[in-house]
């Protein structure tokens, strides 16, 4: 169990990182507030599902080091502790996300993701649970226990979704920023894709983050040869690296990469652009708050 908290904002009061430590481990979790016409449209909380992670995707501050699984306890507690932090009443929020995505692979700590699903599920009825993963060989085998669990999970609560970080169009520079080697490829995860797809009747989500190098005419090729717009919608956002904000990177690269969205968009797909309008100038992406770095060093 977590017995501590602490807060950091960024400058335009969208954002907060909320970093909880135990004894033996430390977690962040990120709040999205969204707002329309003043009042309160969208909140989102991002939170973590380990200390650490094992990962080491090249552009994520914890991928470095791996501390501990989190319970599913510790889970929810992130969930509960910034909801009471801000004295958010539920009810009155149009849009309630809860993603599990911030510091940690999900699929590889399931069982207790499982269990925290369920369990906000039962706390917030209305609330979306989504669950974002590199897609370990875990979900690989459809008859291994995880992904017919996964699946039946998704049947029986129709508020989860399923998003993939998948980043490159192609294995071979996927495995560069991905270095992870235990995980499906971009094949394989069509394939569970869609057969999750098709048993939920709910769109499966790829997270791509645009630059230069990856936002050619060949990867908008392969892109939509592997993936149909029948079952996949698209997240375009950016990379940043653990020296340079989601702000920073967000407004250089925004113009480029609504380019890149555009030939998706003729060809029938839905997708979206992570705004980067007020985002995140207290350390970058996942893992990448100052605060955790330093814990993770003087943790060794």
């Amino acid at each position: 169990m977590f017995n501590k908290m602490q807060r950091f904002d960024d400058s335009n009061g969208v954002v907060s990182k909320y970093v909880f430590e135990a004894k033996d481990a430390v977690a962040e979790a990120v709040l999205y507030k969204y707002k329309e016409d003043n009042k309160l449209k969208r909140v989102v909380i991002c939170c973590s599902v380990m200390s650490g992670c094992p990962v080491g995707c090249t552009f994520c501050g914890t991928g470095k080091k791996f501390v501990r699984n989190l319970t599913d306890e510790e889970i929810i507690q992130q969930v509960t502790w910034i909801l009471k932090a801000q004295k958010f009443k539920i009810h009155r929020i149009k849009r309630f996300q809860i993603m599990f995505m911030s510091m940690g692979e999900p699929f590889l700590n399931y069982f207790a993701v499982q269990d925290a699903i369920q369990r906000a599920h039962w706390y917030f009825p209305e609330a979306e649970l989504l669950i974002s993963t590199i897609a370990p060989n875990e979900l690989k085998d459809i008859f291994k226990k995880i992904p017919i669990d996964f699946i039946n999970l998704s049947k029986t609560i129709d508020k989860v979704g399923l998003q993939f970080s998948i980043h490159e169009s192609t294995d071979e520079k996927r495995n560069q920023l991905i270095p992870f080697k235990d995980k499906l490829t971009l094949r394989e995860i069509r394939d569970f894709g869609i057969q999750w797809s098709l048993a939920t009747h709910r769109p499966v989500f790829l997270n791509y983050c645009v630059k230069e190098s990856n936002a050619t005419e060949q990867d908008k090729e392969n892109l939509m040869n592997l993936f149909s717009p029948i079952f996949f919608n698209f997240t375009f956002s950016v990379i940043c690296s653990s020296n340079e904000t989601m702000k920073d990177a967000g407004f250089r690269n925004l113009d480029f990469i609504r380019n890149f969205e555009k030939d998706f968009i003729k060809a029938g797909y839905n997708t979206r652009i992570f705004d980067p309008h007020g985002q995140d100038d207290i350390g970058g992406g996942c893992g990448q708050l100052w605060y955790v770095q330093r814990w993770m060093k003087e943790h060794n």
